[in-house]
């Protein structure tokens, strides 16, 4: 077995780059904090649209006057807080006076108060930054803000494998060739924190609650051959935590794709034929085990992608034997197992913001399908991409789930209005040079692929290298 993943913090002796074209300005102003000095990596606080969510004070439920006096009293109280701005001083002021008109109440009524205040805070944020989302506007052309190449250059025939925003879009993770996951700050910080691991990734996922502001949300995990699913802090590159599958045998066995639950209580993990649920609080090798292939019936091959819809209780899971199942999140049980339409194995998997359509992609294949939940195995539309071969080709969609965005073999993004989409193929808007930001009007690219190059040292590799040019 490969040895344990390795970090390496590439801050020391490292500047931040953007090897091509500076950052526009206008855009750096815009996203500038208060803080001189920006902490590393996944420290860089959100502090704008947190601080959005803050303006308005929250007023929990059940406390009341009981005469006009004590109603004025409390105006007052609220009038005087309003004016120094402090939301926690305006609670606590109320309560004050509750307790002194009505007498002491009881803890089970505090800790009830409370935690509806919780609540309330917590869909106020919520609402926040759905309110908040800058939609993606075609009608300008998009401009690179900044970059990383030299990054990538110290290891022979290396290449970038993919990328994906952080939940909170603090900062992004990429994927290479050369084994390591890149942490980089939200432009134009271009901090670097390194996660080597010991062999080829197979796939990467961060927390779902991750939030830069509390640093026991930020965390990664990866999967990469003949090791175990590693648990990363996005804060300094340590393992936090190590899950062990064992195969039939006893053999430690890696795992082809990873999936957090939606409330992150769950790590889901892809093998050939079976599912491997693991409890985030519960690290080692005790998981659920969900096959799916029962008495020869069901989905076959290994399983390669894994999406959750955020509407109904149920996930995706994708093979590489070109079939689609839909599972029970309770106890895995099969929802129901989509007719083989692709030409290569599966690749990615992504439910629509509304849960209804579920958008799917393998290799070797030019086609993304849209499929209808609401009568499953009904493809509603297809869209064209060039994909020549099997290398993963991540798909995304914006927040409002109108503009799905893809890259290609040919080193081009596609836009796809899904929308306006006819029943046989939509016509891509906008075809630029992937990774949609959570809320702002950014999406993250990257590219590369592995080349084969022809044997040299004899004259018939070299005759036949010119005929094949």
């Amino acid at each position: 077995m490969s040895g344990v993943g390795q970090s390496t913090d590439g801050a020391a002796g490292q500047d931040a780059e953007a090897d091509g074209e500076p950052p526009h300005e206008a855009y750096l102003q815009e996203i500038e904090t208060e803080e001189d000095a920006a902490p590393s990596a996944a420290k860089h606080p959100r502090l704008e649209l947190e601080d959005m969510a803050h303006d308005s004070p929250v007023k929990s439920s059940g406390e009341m006057c009981d005469s006009k006096d004590d109603a004025e009293d409390a105006a007052e109280v609220t009038q005087q807080t309003a004016e120094t701005g402090s939301a926690g001083e305006h609670k606590d002021t109320e309560r004050d006076v509750n307790l002194n008109q009505n007498g002491a109440e009881s803890e089970e009524t505090l800790r009830g108060v409370e935690d509806n205040t919780d609540a309330e805070k917590n869909h106020s944020e919520a609402d926040s930054v759905v309110q908040h989302y800058q939609a993606l506007d075609f009608s300008q052309t998009p401009q690179m803000l900044t970059g990383s190449w030299a990054e990538y250059t110290h290891t022979a025939e290396n290449y970038l494998r993919g990328c994906k925003w952080a939940p909170d879009g603090s900062c992004i993770v990429s994927n290479s060739a050369d084994n390591v996951l890149r942490v980089y700050n939200l432009p134009p910080e271009l901090y670097i924190l390194k996660m080597t691991e010991g062999d080829t990734i197979y796939d990467y996922c961060w927390f779902p609650k991750m939030s830069s502001t509390n640093p026991d949300t930020c965390f990664i995990a990866s999967s990469s051959r003949d090791n175990p699913v590693h648990i990363w802090d996005a804060f300094y590159g340590d393992v936090r935590a190590s899950f062990r599958p064992y195969n039939h045998l006893d053999e430690l066995t890696a795992a082809h794709s990873l999936c957090f639950s939606p409330d992150g209580s769950q790590l889901y993990c892809g093998f050939d034929k079976i599912i491997r649920v693991f409890y985030t609080d519960r690290p080692g090798r005790d998981c659920e085990q969900r096959p799916t292939v029962v008495k020869k019936q069901g989905q076959t091959g290994i399983i390669s992608c894994i999406a959750f819809s955020q509407c109904q209780s149920m996930y995706a899971c994708g093979s590489y034997s070109r079939s689609v199942g839909l599972y029970s999140c309770d106890d895995g049980s099969p929802l129901a197992l989509l007719p083989s339409r692709h030409h290569g194995g599966l690749t990615h998997l992504l439910f629509s913001p509304n849960g209804y359509h579920l958008y799917t992609g393998s290799r070797k294949d030019s086609e993304i399908l849209c499929w209808d939940l609401r009568d499953p195995g009904q493809v509603l539309f297809s869209m064209h991409r060039n994909v020549c071969t099997n290398q993963r080709i991540y798909f995304d969609l914006d927040l409002s789930g109108r503009y799905l965005l893809s890259g290609d073999t040919d080193g081009v993004v596609s836009v796809w209005d899904t929308f306006t989409a006819p029943s046989d193929g939509n016509e891509e808007i906008l075809q630029p040079a992937l990774h949609v930001h959570p809320y702002m009007p950014l999406v993250a690219s990257s590219s590369g692929q592995r080349k084969f190059f022809w044997p040299s040292g004899s004259e018939d590799s070299e005759s036949d290298s010119e005929e094949g040019t």
